[in-house]
């Protein structure tokens, strides 16, 4: 008979715990030093435990039954999709997709969003030896009902059977709301409306998009972009059945593309959340089926979250997020190229984009298992939060009358705003990092000559103008700041130099110096590292022999006041002298006239914007 292991230690109650921990913390504050407040509105904690599912309403169940919590199917399979841009080329975009299927790709996507036409004989083009009864065909940016038309005819003329065919187009509305600020009801429903009845016969067809990628886009939280795309949703379902459309047959033909950012756990917490609340959502109109109440959910890795500097990390960035999306149970997902931020994607970083998805699925077996995280109390509890906070937030755009009167308000700016305005200083002040941008920067790195001072400079903030409804959702990547700055010292014409004038203490001049080149690195310097100088004047001569333009005291603490000043004094006004950290004498140094200081209590961003000022005309 089978021995449980560990009988003989008997189980430890939270509050003996607690009691350990409070101990160990000497009097510091628990909620400070271990409660992690997070942007999404809640607090985690920091350890969970099994008592702690005891209060939770949707822990357990199968895969496939409502709320679908656990999955809407009782399988892991999802589509490996990659996006091809059209553009009036149907024949390349046919090759194009028929090269990605050979090697992986499960689902086509289409994007037809500088494509003004398309004519049946277009579409013959671009589906060429395309099966449609194995494959997934979807279209996107699509603009009027001529394409979904088109399809039509040619499906029928190609004698697949309606049952057989799996596609979707996204018909989006309020897409164009959030990235235009306009928007017509009548127009709006006579689409939609008209897109359903067009596909009556096609159950496995989706004409609406909800395009909830785009707050993400515009650095929202994740229970902003879950909410917000309830929201949308919630608009659609009242759209079509105020115009007659039964709440089934509505909600099947829905569709939601949906980021996937580099929060990981919370991520995963995000889909899950998200099947609870869609499910609930279409049962409140009045669902009669269960299968109307799943939601179809295509992923798409975080653009927000790309750097064009060190683009190579994209990559990690990539795996990891499509990690999050496979753990989450999503039905399809697109892994964004590499270099997606400042070029189009060529044969490598999209090759390397489906292999992350073939990767997971072929040789990590992620789809082997209906969703791996239940059970673990830290997902099912970050779960219940993120459903929770979601679903308080969709109740509030709701009682402002819903989606589009709380945009005219601008009420889903503002909010998305306000997070976006934080996520900037985190990452200015590197309680974020974007490796190899605010964080650990490759010293060496020459830019791609694809990139564009236009592409790393950020826009203006929309306003609203004539005719819009509200002003347009505010586009842009985390990483636009940083990389401003370091091309701008790519480009000038002499880059600045700065050098580390190690002296005193091994452990802390070495530490401080480490410290120093990584934080001038970010904006492109040059840096200048050195083992120890023998003393601190020998070092700010070699410094002036360098021709330094940023000359950096490190050592400790207690060997700053006297020498910097002495470094200070054979500098003169031939470069600037920083201190780096933060010495208890700072004040009295400042009032010998040494005011640079550099620490993790800078705000890098600022400080050397202010630095490249000064060095670069």
């Amino acid at each position: 008979m089978a021995e449980k292991l560990f009988t003989e230690f008997p189980p430890v109650p939270k509050e003996v715990w607690e009691e350990a921990i409070v101990k160990d913390l000497k009097g510091a504050d628990y909620q400070k030093k271990l409660v992690w407040r997070t942007m999404e509105g809640f607090s985690v904690q920091p350890y969970y435990r099994e008592e702690d599912l005891k209060g939770l309403k949707n822990v357990g169940g199968k895969a496939g039954e409502f709320p679908f919590v656990r999955g809407t199917k009782d399988d892991n399979t999802w589509l490996i999709r990659q996006d091809y841009l059209v553009k009036n080329d149907f024949k390349k975009a046919n090759a194009l997709a028929l090269d990605g299927m050979m090697k992986g790709v499960t689902a086509v996507g289409f994007d037809m969003s500088e494509t003004e036409k398309v004519l049946k004989a277009d579409l013959k083009a671009l589906l060429k030896d395309i099966t449609l009864s194995a494959v997934e065909v979807n279209f996107k940016g699509c603009k009027d009902l001529n394409l979904l038309k088109a399809f039509i005819s040619y499906v029928k003329e190609s004698k697949v059977k309606a049952s057989q065919v799996r596609a979707s187009f996204d018909y989006d509305p309020l897409k164009q709301l959030n990235a235009t600020g306009m928007y017509s009801k009548a127009d709006a429903k006579k689409l939609l409306v008209k897109a359903v009845e067009m596909v009556a016969e096609f159950p496995h067809i989706t004409v609406i998009g909800v395009y909830s990628y785009a707050f993400n886009d515009a650095g929202s939280t994740i229970t902003q972009e879950l909410a917000f795309g309830m929201n949308m949703g919630s608009e659609y379902l009242n759209l079509l059945t105020e115009s007659g459309v039964k709440v089934d047959e509505a909600a099947k033909r829905i569709k939601f593309t949906v980021s996937i950012s580099g929060n990981y756990f919370m991520e995963i917490a995000k889909f899950r959340a998200e099947r609870l609340l869609w499910a609930n959502i279409v049962k409140a109109y009045g669902a009669k089926k269960e299968d109307s109440c799943k939601i179809k959910v295509h992923a798409v890795t975080s653009a927000w979250n790309q750097t064009v500097y060190d683009p190579y990390v994209n990559m990690l960035r990539d795996t990891t997020e499509a990690m999050s999306g496979a753990v989450g149970g999503v039905d399809s997902m697109e892994v964004l190229p590499f270099d997606h931020a400042y070029k189009k994607p060529g044969e490598f970083s999209n090759r390397i984009a489906r292999n992350v998805q073939s990767l997971l699925l072929d040789e990590s077996h992620f789809n082997k298992v209906v969703d791996p995280a239940a059970g673990s109390y830290y997902i099912e509890e970050l779960t219940d939060a993120v459903a929770k906070t979601s679903w308080d937030l969709f109740n509030a755009i709701e009682k402002e009358g819903g989606y589009i009167e709380a945009f005219k308000k601008e009420k889903i700016q503002d909010a998305i705003k306000e997070t976006s305005v934080k996520r900037d200083s985190n990452i200015a002040t590197r309680r974020d990092t974007l490796l190899g941008t605010n964080q650990f920067p490759n010293f060496t790195e020459v830019v791609e000559k694809e990139v564009t001072k236009k592409i790393v400079t950020r826009k203006a903030a929309p306003k609203k103008k004539a005719g819009m409804v509200g002003r347009p959702l505010e586009v842009y990547r985390g990483a636009m700041a940083f990389e401003e700055l370091r091309f701008k010292t790519d480009k000038a014409p002499k880059r600045p130099m700065a050098f580390m004038v190690t002296y005193g203490n091994l452990a802390m001049c070495r530490a401080r110096a480490q410290f120093a080149c990584n934080f001038f690195a970010v904006a492109g310097f040059q840096v200048v590292d050195n083992n120890r100088f023998s003393s601190p004047e020998e070092g700010a001569k070699a410094a002036l022999k360098a021709k330094a333009d940023i000359v950096v005291a490190c050592s400790s603490d207690d060997e700053y006041l006297n020498e910097v000043q002495e470094i200070a004094k054979i500098i003169g006004k031939k470069a600037i002298v920083v201190v780096a950290g933060d010495p208890a004498c700072k004040d009295e140094l400042i009032s010998k006239g040494i005011t640079n200081f550099i620490s993790v209590r800078s705000n890098v961003l600022e400080t050397l914007k202010d630095y490249q000022k000064k060095l670069i005309k």
